[in-house]
């Protein structure tokens, strides 16, 4: 007996309502449970009603009666079309070598300097004969082990040698000055802000469509409210910070003026019995190291406080570690965010509501004083400075008295002086202090003596060359140099030592710049080929009352101990011992092949 018409419509009527739900392993499931239940002529008919083909009918009833697991999956492994990187074995190479140019492919890339979106690189693909989708191309790059990656500011540049012994000694000092409850504090300036209706990073909810109107560029107005400079002081031990909102610039006066209305308006209050502060800033802008009027205004600060003013700079390059960038400046700049800073009053009032979990209390004021811009400070003004310099990079740590020390007296101050020690040219036997050479005096000397000679053999070997003859009178005949041998040499070791500069080795030595400049350039060599090797020091000096002031500190000896003859031994004719003798001949008995520290 046949499978009446009856049974066929309604098996149509079936598949129409429940095919478009289900996918292509269930329909063909469906059809051969249908054609098992038919019995014989069962596959056609159901093949005829779904309009499918009896092979895929037969399949679905072998499925059936194999009674095989659910798969998971419509396709069995490996059915379906094949991927575009399985057919072309050159696609992936080929998007390899341009998303990675400089790594796996030509410099020279068609996308070396465009961007590198799914789109652009297909087509380039498509190009090149590698027909292949934008979606294709994003699947095979995340299979290898891409994505979509923004700038990482890691990079700090070059870092100083003493970055970590910086670190160690700022930590030091806090310990320090937090354990004798004297207050330590972190200071800079914040970005400059445009004051108006002008666009301001981050987002606040808004009703949908309405966002706040502003301005389309960021030009300032001139006739407008300006701009202002928030300069942040962040209390470490008391979580308080204190911002003075500026108008004018950006000077070393608004840094010291708001450090001072700090302390007046809530430093002293938190302190009561302070005697000093520690005040740890960047190493650049104006509470930089280099910055003279930094170092004024703050000693005018001392006087008038009657604070020990301690100020330990962060090493160069790495300003992202002050204090109060992470626990005062990020705080406000997320209170204010996606909201125009329309008014001087606006910023104040945004900065004194800022709070954070952790107890954080901000205090604002607007500060409209004026601050020129180009004051200068001369080297007798910081030489005047009642200014200590620390014996650990005296020009990143530096200590700024209330009052003068009194210092004891010397030969060249009055028993009842205060000021701060002069140079004076009678001094300069205390250049080969070991404090400042990095060796012994009898080492120097022997370094001295030897080198001397071999530098004058080497001048009398360049000068005969000038010539063309020998030379017509006894050698120490004519006028004695006024900048000696061992005087050219010990400039060179002290300079090797990273404590002078040029300018102020000449201003010790009674010469120019020039004149140290190529002294070193020819004296170098002479170390270096008899293998003499200077340690470094982290002192630093800018003045040479700095060298006098540190000496009279850290000296291993005092001055009226030194004899003036210790360093020159011999005599400027003994010096040139042979004034024939060439350079390489020379022989350096008794100096080591390594300076010790």
């Amino acid at each position: 007996m046949g499978i009446s018409q009856e049974v066929r419509d309604q098996l149509a009527a079936r598949f129409g309502v429940l095919f478009p739900h289900l996918d292509e392993r269930q329909q063909r499931l469906l059809m051969g449970a249908e054609a098992r239940i038919l019995g014989h002529g069962g596959i056609r008919a159901v093949a005829r009603a779904a309009g499918a083909s009896e092979t895929t009918v037969r399949k679905g009833a072998d499925e059936l009666e194999a009674g095989e697991a659910p798969l998971g999956r419509v396709r069995r492994p490996g059915g379906g079309r094949k991927k575009a990187a399985d057919l072309d074995a050159g696609l992936r190479p080929a998007l390899l070598a341009l998303v990675e140019p400089d790594m796996r492919g030509d410099p020279m890339s068609p996308l070396r300097w465009t961007t590198k979106s799914t789109r652009n690189l297909a087509g380039e693909l498509t190009r090149q004969g590698h027909k292949v989708s934008a979606d294709t191309v994003g699947d095979l790059l995340r299979e290898e082990g891409f994505s979509l990656q923004a700038n990482s500011k890691t990079v700090e540049g070059k870092q100083h040698p003493d970055r970590d012994a910086q670190f160690r000694y700022i930590n030091e000092q806090a310990k320090d000055h937090i354990g004798a409850r004297d207050p330590v504090v972190s200071v800079d300036s914040k970005k400059k802000e445009l004051v108006g209706q002008y666009k301001n990073a981050g987002r606040e909810w808004q009703p949908m469509g309405d966002p706040v109107q502003v301005k389309t560029h960021d030009f300032l107005d001139r006739e407008g409210p300006g701009k202002a400079i928030p300069y942040g002081i962040y209390d470490i031990a008391a979580n308080a910070g204190w911002v003075s909102v500026g108008t004018d610039h950006d000077t070393a006066a608004l840094a010291v003026a708001s450090i001072c209305r700090w302390w007046h308006g809530a430093g002293q209050g938190d302190h009561p019995r302070a005697r000093r502060l520690l005040i740890t800033a960047d190493a650049g802008g104006s509470n930089g190291y280099r910055t003279r009027a930094w170092k004024t205004e703050l000693a005018a600060l001392a006087a008038e406080t009657g604070l020990e003013i301690t100020v330990c700079h962060l090493p160069p390059g790495t300003s992202k570690w002050n204090r109060i960038e992470h626990r005062l400046f990020s705080h406000i700049s997320m209170n204010w965010r996606g909201r125009p800073l329309t008014s001087h009053e606006v910023i104040v009032q945004s900065i004194a509501a800022t709070t954070t979990r952790t107890g954080l209390r901000v205090r604002a004021e607007l500060d409209t004083g004026a601050y020129p811009t180009g004051v200068k400070v001369d080297d007798a003004q910081v030489d005047a400075l009642a200014m200590t310099r620390h014996r650990f990079h005296g020009d990143w740590n530096y200590t700024l008295h209330a009052h003068h020390a009194q210092r004891a007296p010397t030969a060249t101050s009055s028993p009842h002086s205060t000021e701060p020690r002069r140079w004076d040219a009678r001094q300069h036997t205390r250049l080969t202090d070991p404090e400042l050479t990095g060796i012994t005096r009898s080492q120097l000397d022997t370094l001295i003596n030897e080198l001397a000679a071999l530098q004058g053999a080497r001048r009398e070997e360049q000068r005969r060359h000038r010539r063309g003859r020998e030379r017509q009178r006894a050698p120490g005949a004519g006028p004695r140099q006024a900048f000696t041998d061992p005087d050219r040499i010990l400039a060179t070791i002290l300079y090797q030592r990273g404590c002078f500069t040029h300018a102020l080795l000449g201003k010790l030595f009674g010469t120019s710049s020039q004149t140290i400049t190529r002294t070193i350039q020819e004296t170098q060599p002479l170390l270096d080929q008899h293998g003499c090797t200077v340690p470094r020091s982290t002192t630093r000096f800018t003045t040479p009352a700095d060298v006098a002031a540190y000496l009279d500190t850290y000296s291993t000896e005092p001055p009226d101990k030194i004899k003036p003859a210790c360093l020159f031994s011999a005599s400027p004719n003994d010096l040139v011992r042979d004034s024939h003798a060439s350079p390489r001949d020379a022989v350096i008995p008794g100096v080591p092949a390594r300076l010790p520290t």
